[in-house]
């Protein structure tokens, strides 16, 4: 059974100091920590504002980033896999 019954959609995004907020088009607010996203995490606040929701709510798009996000891989839990990323973290 796929644990997502059916396609979650962003309707909104906020920002605090350390985490991005997710409203889905069904109620729901899922908080992310922007330590998951590097390129938002660096990003000044007038750039993290800039995004545009994507595929009719699926995706989360920052052009001037260079960012894209998808709304199901933030529920399972998926964050930033670029290799820039990743040996970051290493």
């Amino acid at each position: 059974m796929n644990i997502l019954a059916y396609k979650p959609l962003a309707k909104n995004i906020e920002f605090d100091s350390d985490m991005m907020w997710v409203e889905l088009i069904d109620g729901r607010k899922l908080g992310v920590p922007l330590a998951y996203f590097p390129r938002l995490l660096n990003a000044s606040v007038q750039q993290c504002l800039q995004y545009e929701i994507s595929g009719g709510g699926s995706g989360i798009h920052w052009d001037a980033l260079d960012e894209d996000i998808s709304v199901e891989g933030l529920l399972l839990g998926i964050g930033d896999s670029t290799e820039h990323s990743l040996t970051q973290a290493a």
